[in-house]
């Protein structure tokens, strides 16, 4: 095979979601919502398009959505933003991809911790730079800052976190977070921070900004999504949060990537940022809801499932389901033989990973949840 194949292999959430449409199965594997978003922004966004300019927008985005970015961050993590700290991308995956491609130079490293979101290494790998995994316990999943140190050399140039993570549905603690930082700031180090998730968060525990720490906003890039905060995953409008100067070098690899976004969707999202704060709170719900209702379904089916604090996902513990540890195994006769697509984790490493568990999206309408439930005690039933 040409090694340029093997350096981008198929998406596990695409190698799955056409397994599930092929069998007619239940997709509880990719994470996209198919309930809640506000009606309201659809509108603006309808508006935007039939009344305002379908042009190219500025490659940076639309000054509108840039303030509306900051002022959105000051007001909800006390960050102190302008805007011009930030850039507008065709989502975060687009984000990522800018971040890594302006830091990330041929020979350089790059830590990640896997379980890791399956686009971090392939993009590392494609800037010429070498992957550096700390892998995280689990099932548990801890960030410990002596492992973090292990990991770097004289070639470390970045940290990669996802917070709250995917695939394990863990928001990581200020203790956990001050220990990248303080290996970041020892070493010289940028942080990329994927917080996609941030306001997905389903218990009482706060969501801290890695920007928010003690000397870590000259340091970190954030990447943010539209897309996860208003449950429309399609909309494809992320953005980069940056120090000036290093957002105004993110904007030239940007410029090469995806140049621009839709003109119409920014407009929604600046007006959703500015105008819709009071409907973080019941979609928090919403989620935290269809995250009980299948959890509370597996568990009655005699399912081991982790603890979920915040994201769409949760993680089911074949073992100690009394089920083979083989997650490849497990999910291939889940979506063929009993109808339900899951996601396993060993994808989400680089080397030795842990076969032993498979991810749920619970973002799903009940009859959906109520279904993949039914499904997943057929599939431990065949699995036994």
């Amino acid at each position: 095979m040409n090694p340029l194949f093997e350096q981008m292999p198929t998406s596990v959430f695409e190698r799955m979601s056409l397994a599930a449409t092929e069998h007619g199965a239940v997709n509880l594997g990719q994470g996209f919502p198919d309930f809640g978003w506000p009606p309201e922004i659809l509108a603006q966004a309808a508006e935007a398009l039939l009344h305002q300019s379908n042009q190219y927008p500025p490659s940076r985005g639309l000054p509108r959505l840039r303030e509306a970015v900051a002022d959105h961050y000051r007001r909800h993590q006390g960050l102190a933003l302008g805007s011009d700290h930030v850039v507008v991308t065709s989502g975060a995956t687009e984000a990522l991809a800018a971040a890594i491609l302006a830091l990330v130079e041929p020979g350089d490293e790059a830590i990640i911790f896997a379980p890791a979101y399956d686009a971090y290494a392939p993009l590392v790998r494609r800037a010429g730079g070498v992957v550096r995994e700390v892998k995280l316990a689990a099932p548990g999943w801890r960030i410990e800052e002596q492992a973090v140190e292990a990991a770097v050399s004289d070639r470390t140039r970045v940290i990669i976190v996802n917070n709250p993570h995917n695939p394990t549905g863990r928001l990581f603690g200020r203790d956990e977070l001050q220990a990248i930082a303080a290996v970041a700031q020892r070493h010289d180090l940028i942080v990329i921070t994927d917080e996609v998730w941030e306001h997905l968060l389903l218990g009482s525990e706060p969501f801290v900004s890695m920007a928010a720490l003690p000397g870590m906003a000259e340091r970190t890039i954030k990447c943010g999504s539209a897309g996860k905060i208003f449950s429309l995953t399609g909309w494809k409008i992320g953005w980069l949060v940056a120090p000036p100067g290093l957002a105004r070098v993110l904007t030239r690899a940007h410029q090469y990537l995806a140049f621009a976004s839709p003109p119409n969707l920014q407009q929604a999202v600046a007006w959703g940022l500015a105008e819709g704060d009071a409907w973080l709170a019941p979609m928090r719900a919403r989620f935290a809801r269809g995250r009980d209702r299948l959890a509370a379904g597996l568990a009655a089916a005699g399912y081991a499932v982790l603890p979920s604090e915040a994201t769409y996902f949760c993680c089911v513990d074949l073992a100690a389901s009394g089920l083979a540890p083989d997650d490849e195994a497990f999910a291939q006769a889940a979506v063929e033989q009993a109808g339900v697509a899951v996601i396993p984790l060993s994808p989400f490493y680089e080397e030795a990973p842990e076969r032993g568990f498979v991810r749920l999206c619970f973002g799903k309408q009940d009859a959906t949840l109520d279904a993949g439930i039914a499904a997943m005690t057929k599939a431990r039933e065949l699995a036994r």
